[in-house]
C-alpha cells in the first residue's frame, strides 16, 4: 500500500539556505537542517572502477539502485509502502588526503564526476572491501536500529568481524522527496570503521519513521 496524503497547495516551500561545505568526522556529515527543502533530484553517479596496477576494483555495488521497503501493519497502524532510490557518495569506499600530504598518487581517485578534484579523494582498500556489504545493510535498514544526529542525517551501526575482531562499521545517511512523486531519496554520505572514538551522539529512531515524516514533510525532533 503506497503513503498518500492530501496537502494544501498553498503548502510552504521555501528555498533551502546555502550550508557550508560538509565535513567527515566521527559523526559523519556535520550539516545544518531546514525541513522545508524542496523535492531534490539528484544525480545518479555511477563510479568509475578503480586500477591499480594490474587490479581493477569494481565499484558496481555502489551504483544507484531503487529499493522498496515494506512495513507491515500494527494494531491501528497500516501497512506502508516506500519506494525509496538510493545512491552512496565515494566516501564510501575513499578516504581523506592526509594532512601532511604524504600519500601514493596511485591511490588518487579520480571521477568523471567531480573533473575539477573539488573533493580529493584516496582509494580506501579497507572502506571499499567493507563498502560490499552496504547494499545488504541499506536494503534491511527497516529491521535495523537508526539513530538521528540532530544535524540533519541519520546512522546505523554494524558490528562487522574483521581480522578476528569485531568492529564499528558506522553508515551515515540523509533523506529526502525526490522530485519524482510519492518516491524518496536515500544518500549514503559515509561508511567506516569507528577507531578509538565514542559512539556517535544521537536519538533513536525507526527507519519507517524518517521515510514517513520526510514523503509528507514532517519534521523530525531533534
Amino acid at each position: 500500500m503506497k503513503v498518500r496524503r492530501v496537502f494544501r497547495k498553498s503548502w510552504d516551500l521555501q528555498p533551502a539556505r546555502k550550508d557550508p561545505p560538509q565535513q567527515e568526522s566521527s559523526r559523519g556529515f556535520v550539516t545544518r537542517h531546514n525541513f522545508r527543502f524542496p523535492p531534490v533530484k539528484l544525480e545518479k553517479v555511477k563510479w568509475t572502477p578503480f586500477q591499480c596496477g594490474e587490479k581493477t576494483y569494481d565499484l558496481s555495488h555502489l551504483h544507484p539502485r531503487t529499493i522498496e521497503y515494506e512495513v507491515a501493519a500494527k494494531s491501528d497502524k497500516p501497512a506502508l509502502h516506500f519506494i525509496v532510490d538510493v545512491t552512496y557518495s565515494k566516501h564510501c569506499f575513499s578516504s581523506d588526503l592526509p594532512k601532511n600530504g604524504n600519500y601514493d598518487p596511485a591511490l588518487f581517485y579520480r571521477s568523471r564526476f567531480d573533473p575539477h578534484n573539488r573533493d580529493p579523494r584516496l582509494f580506501d582498500f579497507r572502506r571499499f572491501f567493507l563498502s560490499k556489504q552496504l547494499p545488504d545493510i541499506i536494503a534491511t535498514l527497516v529491521r535495523r536500529k537508526c539513530m538521528h544526529t540532530g544535524h540533519g542525517n541519520f546512522f546505523t551501526v554494524e558490528l562487522i568481524e574483521e581480522d578476528g575482531q569485531r568492529v564499528d562499521y558506522d553508515v551515515f545517511f540523509t533523506a529526502s522527496r525526490s522530485s519524482i512523486k510519492g518516491r524518496l531519496n536515500l544518500y549514503v554520505q559515509s561508511a567506516f570503521v569507528r577507531e578509538k572514538e565514542k559512539l556517535p551522539a544521537g536519538k533513536r529512531i525507526r527507519f519507517e519513521i524518517i521515510l514517513y515524516n520526510t514523503l509528507v514533510g514532517k519534521p523530525i525532533r531533534d
